[in-house]
């Protein structure tokens, strides 16, 4: 039994309380235009998702099937771990003037933001292992909403009959960037990552030929 689960209700922070009580409704029978997606990246330290630590994350919403450009986080996170080898990729030095918050705060600012989203990330599985590692670090539980993998929905593009793919076809984010005329200008922010997964997302759904009286559910 995992120590967030070991607590008492009242030892919980509010913010994870309240991020909780957004899961009681099951929306996956809405049409999917209702639905808030959130397209979110995360840059860090390594690959590592026991030891590595998240630098940045970036997350942009879709809602009503648009990206809702106004409606975006971006975080900075200090620097407790740092791997010299990977500034390189993404960029993010110790010595940047970027505004910069603490694990826990970064959490919980996100928690607030993305609430009962649909998530949405390119090979998220590392995406949500990384946060749902530093949800560990701060005694709490792990991620409860919905994820959409881009690679994965992309991959069913390329079998529009069956719309099913091989699990072991790995498509990078810039072969969907190449295949959907995808501008590469902001690869590898945290930032701009989202919002290009974002825009693969929608191209996705028109390619996949889901209109707005489909259910949600269509999707997973």
């Amino acid at each position: 039994m995992s120590l967030w689960s070991r607590k008492r209700d009242k030892e919980f922070p509010d913010f994870w309380k309240d991020y909780l009580s957004l899961f009681n409704n099951n929306y996956q029978k809405s049409p999917i235009e209702s639905v808030r997606f959130v397209a979110f990246d995360t840059e860090t330290t390594g690959f590592d998702y026991l030891d590595d630590r998240i630098l940045s994350i970036g997350a942009v919403a879709i809602n009503r099937l648009a990206i809702d450009v106004p409606d975006q986080l971006e975080l900075y996170l200090e620097q407790d771990v740092f791997n010299s080898d990977t500034v390189e990729i993404h960029g993010i030095r110790r010595n940047n003037n970027f505004k910069v918050v603490s694990e826990s705060e970064a959490i919980e600012s996100f928690l607030k933001y993305i609430g009962n989203s649909i998530l949405i990330a390119h090979h998220a599985d590392f995406d949500r292992r990384m946060i749902n590692k530093a949800l560990q670090r701060q005694g709490l539980g792990e991620l409860k909403n919905k994820f959409l993998d881009t690679g994965s929905l992309f991959g069913k593009t390329k079998h529009p009959v069956y719309r099913s793919y091989r699990k072991h076809t790995h498509y990078s984010l810039d072969e969907l960037c190449d295949d959907l005329k995808i501008s590469k200008s902001d690869r590898h922010t945290a930032s701009g990552d989202a919002f290009i997964t974002a825009l693969a997302f929608l191209k996705i759904i028109v390619k996949l030929k889901i209109d707005k009286i489909d259910s949600v559910s269509i999707l997973f």
